[in-house]
């Protein structure tokens, strides 16, 4: 669809920088994100608003919430609300690290940032636990219907929701598992990527089947692999038409249906949790009419 972001239907690029901005007290954000969306194109730069913003500026986006809190025996999905996301995608580092630089400078006055986050393409497009990621994504014309909002309302039109988490990996306990036991984790065969028909009902794969549910929830996955001088895992990120199929992916994860919860949480855990709009595209620019800027 020609009105939304282009980075939300590209394919991974082979660098990211996921930035995160509060909302400094006293100061009104009209200015600073015009000035933003002035220069981001949504390719280089996708764009996210969080419903903290929104009810900062007074203004609603229907289908925009917070990010639910899970808690269950073994399993802690936080909530962790953010005004403003940045997905800063290119294939050389130093372009992010520039742009990051302009990006904080324009948004200064109003904003602060409370997150950044490296990011990087692995082999073809594989977590750092070696499995493919994204496999069952849907492509093509699926990808739109799942992906973007399908309104005739100017600004609303070509816009798209986001769910985003940032995952630590335990990689020396995955390591230590045998090869069979990290299949079933997943629901995959690693050597070729294989699903498992006889893989346990707590594997990854079998938790989040987007066909199982009812309605199908398909997502667009958009993650990247991470990594600092001291930690590794995923930035989890995922685009809908709304934020009901992912909303019904993470409570089958957690076990709210049936008490079984998704294998993967012995050997990683999220550690943020966030839901954005993001807005669409008009003339290579970001489009802010929905918000009456």
């Amino acid at each position: 669809m020609q009105d939304a972001q282009p980075g939300i239907l590209a394919p991974i690029p082979r660098h990211a920088r996921y930035l995160t901005f509060g909302l400094k007290q006293g100061v009104r954000p009209e200015a600073a994100l015009r000035a933003l969306a002035a220069i981001a194109d949504g390719e280089s730069c996708v764009v996210g608003l969080g419903a903290v913003l929104l009810f900062a500026l007074q203004k609603r986006i229907e289908g925009l919430r917070p990010f639910p809190h899970h808690k269950r025996p073994g399993v802690d999905v936080p909530s962790t609300p953010a005004a403003l996301w940045c997905w800063l995608r290119g294939e050389e580092r130093g372009d992010i690290v520039l742009r990051t630089r302009e990006i904080e400078k324009i948004l200064a006055p109003a904003f602060e940032t409370s997150g950044v986050i490296d990011a990087f393409k692995h082999g073809s497009g594989r977590d750092l636990t070696g499995y493919e990621d994204g496999t069952e994504n849907p492509k093509g014309k699926k990808a739109v219907e799942a992906a973007i909002v399908n309104d005739k309302r100017a600004g609303f039109g070509g816009s798209s929701f986001a769910a985003v988490q940032q995952w630590v990996h335990d990689l020396d306990k995955f390591a230590a598992l045998p090869r069979k036991k990290q299949d079933d984790t997943i629901g995959r065969r690693k050597s070729d990527n294989k699903e498992l028909g006889s893989a346990p009902p707590s594997a990854h794969v079998k938790r989040t089947a987007q066909e199982s549910f009812s309605p199908e929830a398909f997502v667009l996955r958009r993650s990247m692999p991470w990594a600092d001088a001291t930690r590794a895992g995923l930035v989890f990120v995922a685009f809908g038409r709304s934020l009901d199929a992912f909303e019904a992916q993470l409570k089958r994860m957690v076990g709210a249906e049936d008490g079984t919860a998704d294998a993967l949480f012995s050997l990683t855990r999220p550690v943020t949790g966030v839901y954005l709009w993001c807005p669409p595209v008009k003339k290579g620019r970001i489009d802010l009419r929905a918000i009456g800027l």
